[in-house]
């Protein structure tokens, strides 16, 4: 089969390589019909995550038919099933999964012994990451076999097109547990750093529930005008100053609820916080960026929540715990527990109460896979949303 492969720092390559083969009871294997390529991804592309090999097929957002089963998963599901494909694996029996904290799984990790050393426990297994969660051949490929397929699976209608249902594989429950972590009340200001895609999906996902306000920050016109065609007030922070804006549209108090969709890889270049993570970096002293996370703890009313869904990698420098602990802040972050909230979302697919597919810019065959992640990377040719077609 054809498949994007990993080969190291900004070379991705599309390839032949072995098609997958039922290996435990569990499995399935799907034929994929759409995939994806998500903002993690280029966190991987780009060499800031750890756990890398050569050769790793990348992927985790990924939809398509069942085309094989094993004897344990044939009671859940048949061949010519059409399945989303959620990133997160779960095992569905263990006690995080039973308590619906399907990321961090405590069975799927197949590389638990190396999860266990760096995180302190280990998380869910994912697909088409690093061997930290597992090595998982992941879904930019024609093909791709899904362990645990009894539980890690979404069942959806055919009445409905691939790209209105694929992005319940990850970026649309990521976008709303980062809006429910905020526990949002009608008289609240939601102020959202990052307007890609899972930015964009928190966005509508705030609105939904009910914000008063919700502001979008980013720098790129396109991501900007999205927000805006969604709800939100927007600051561009190459402009103006976030914290006097911020500050203006809630009468000097700061917003009760920010969310964190940038991640490690935060780009602001003109403050000095950003140029001392870039120096540090740069020499190995530092591996991730959070001038976002700095800058939400500064705004953010006191007694407020900071919900972070942005990936973040390893060591993080100058964090200004004392304001978070002196203001009485919340934090709540994680990847995403996909199945948690899957129902309740096809359910507003069906009724119209969004289409997720609004996000998509680009749709291209596989083969177009490796220059499509430099110019999802450098947000060239409007580009906000990257979909495949194997």
């Amino acid at each position: 089969m054809r498949a994007l492969v990993w080969h190291g720092t900004t070379d991705i390559r599309c390839e032949t390589v072995p098609d997958p083969q039922i290996e435990d009871d569990r499995d399935a294997i799907i034929r994929v019909t759409t995939c994806a390529i998500c903002g993690s991804d280029l966190h991987l592309y780009d060499h800031f995550m750890p756990g890398m090999k050569a050769g790793d097929i990348l992927g985790h957002e990924s939809m398509g038919e069942v085309v094989e089963v094993g004897r344990g998963a044939k009671g859940s599901l048949k061949v010519g099933d059409r399945v989303v494909i959620p990133f997160t694996i779960i095992c569905g029996e263990c006690d995080q999964c039973r308590r619906g904290n399907f990321s961090v799984c405590e069975r799927t990790n197949r590389n638990k012994a190396i999860a266990d050393k760096a995180f302190g426990h280990t998380t869910a297994g994912l697909f088409g990451y690093t061997h930290l969660t597992g090595g998982y051949p992941g879904g930019q490929a024609e093909y791709l076999r899904v362990p645990f397929a009894d539980k890690t699976h979404i069942k959806v209608p055919r009445s409905l097109t691939d790209e209105q249902l694929l992005f319940l594989s990850d970026i649309f429950p990521t976008g709303w547990q980062a809006a429910v972590q905020c526990d949002i009340e009608p008289t609240d200001t939601v102020a959202i750093w990052g307007c890609g895609p899972v930015g964009q999906m928190a966005i509508r996902s705030a609105v939904l529930l009910g914000a008063r306000q919700v502001v979008a920050i980013d720098c790129v016109p396109e991501r900007l005008s999205m927000a805006r065609a969604g709800g939100a007030i927007t600051i561009d922070f190459r402009e103006e100053s976030v914290v006097e804006r911020l500050n203006d549209l809630t009468n000097g108090k700061g917003p009760e609820k920010c969310i964190d969709a940038v991640g490690l890889e935060a780009h602001a270049t003109a403050t000095l916080d950003s140029m001392y993570d870039r120096a540090k970096q740069a020499v190995m002293l530092e591996t991730d960026r959070p001038h976002v996370l700095r800058e939400m703890i500064y705004v953010c009313r006191p007694a407020g929540v900071l919900s972070i869904p942005g990936v973040y990698g390893g060591l993080l420098d100058k964090i200004p715990f004392g304001a978070a602990m002196n203001k009485g802040l919340t934090f709540r972050m994680g990847q995403t527990h996909v199945n948690r909230w899957s129902e309740d979302l096809l359910r507003r697919i069906e009724e119209g109460q969004i289409d997720p597919s609004f996000v998509i810019t680009h749709t291209v065959g596989l083969e177009q896979g490796p220059e499509m992640y430099k110019t999802f990377r450098d947000k060239k040719d409007n580009c906000i949303k990257v979909v495949l077609k194997p």
